[in-house]
């Protein structure tokens, strides 16, 4: 067994079938196909089973998908590793993440990294729902996920590390009747028109205890897409309620944001397997760490 076998292995899985594979890997299909033959035959299972011209993975295929991932990850640290003590850098750290903690605070995650190592690069994955982002780390996929969920988040086998709460606020175009900083209940949004994302969200949740009050308060825009709420909001179609994370970027388009007060919270955490990361995932959750200890902080002198 070698790397490039693992390397054509998961090719195969991630781009569905051998010909795709071949021509991403610029290698000639036979080519392919005997590698892995070789690596059945090395392991003594089947990976895949062949139907027709396409092929599905086999259970013995599904279950070394995330220690293949790790084999790679691990021999690329290696190398990274070599190439520093060379004098050269590179290498990457991959983050599942959803939208509102994309927002923040991966900017400012992202911002304190490549300041820290101009030579590194993030790249990240887009997930939508916890359960996501958990199965893209717990699969090898990516090494670290950041989330935001109802409450607290746990998993077996996944070590969650605690970043902050955000808060709800309501966000309008400038000049409408919300005043910038000035609380408001969630009453206070009756009878206002209401830009929503699609049910399952915490943030559609918080709208719907809205509307539920029957007090003539409409949803007019459904969207799946959190970016194309602040250009609709923006436009003046309706007003949002967003995580906290959205108030500096709102702010800076000429947005309204007003805390609103009582609200649910959007627990923020980073998530990661508690071994097999490499050099540079290991540098981002410390960063995590540190900028948590920050926002606790912070959160406490606001309190006080």
């Amino acid at each position: 067994m070698d790397a490039r076998q693992l390397e054509y292995f998961l090719a195969i899985v991630e781009h569905g079938g051998f010909s795709k594979a071949a021509a991403v890997l610029h290698v000639a299909q036979p080519s392919l196909s005997q590698a892995m033959a070789n690596l059945e035959s090395d392991l003594g299972v089947s990976l895949f089973h062949r139907l027709g011209r396409g092929v599905v993975l086999s259970e013995a295929g599904a279950e070394l998908l995330e220690p293949s991932r790790r084999v790679l990850r691990d021999l690329n640290a290696v190398r990274e590793k070599a190439a520093s003590l060379s004098g050269l850098h590179g290498g990457s750290v991959e983050v599942a993440v959803m939208p509102s903690p994309g927002i923040e605070p991966l900017t400012t995650l992202i911002q304190r990294f490549t300041e820290l190592h101009p030579s590194l690069t993030v790249s990240t994955q887009a997930a939508f729902t916890p359960a996501e982002v958990i199965a893209l780390v717990r699969s090898g996929a990516c090494e670290l996920g950041l989330l935001g969920a109802a409450s607290p988040v746990s998993a077996p086998g996944i070590d969650v590390l605690s970043v902050e709460a955000q808060p709800f606020v309501a966000v309008s175009a400038a000049g409408g009747d919300i005043q910038d900083g000035v609380p408001l209940r969630p009453e206070d949004l009756a009878g206002r028109k209401l830009i929503a994302s699609r049910r399952g969200s915490l943030m559609r949740t918080i709208v719907d205890d809205i509307t539920a009050a029957g007090t003539d308060t409409d949803i007019v825009a459904v969207v799946d897409h959190r970016t194309s709420i602040l250009p609709l909001v923006m436009t003046g179609v309706g007003i949002a309620v967003l995580p906290a994370a959205w108030t500096r970027l709102a702010r800076r388009c000429g947005a309204a944001v007003a805390p609103i007060e009582p609200t649910a919270h959007l627990h923020v955490a980073m998530i990661s397997l508690p071994a097999h990361l490499t050099p540079a995932a290991r540098s981002f959750l410390d960063l995590t760490r540190a900028l948590a200890r920050q926002r606790a902080a912070e959160s406490r002198d606001d309190s006080s």
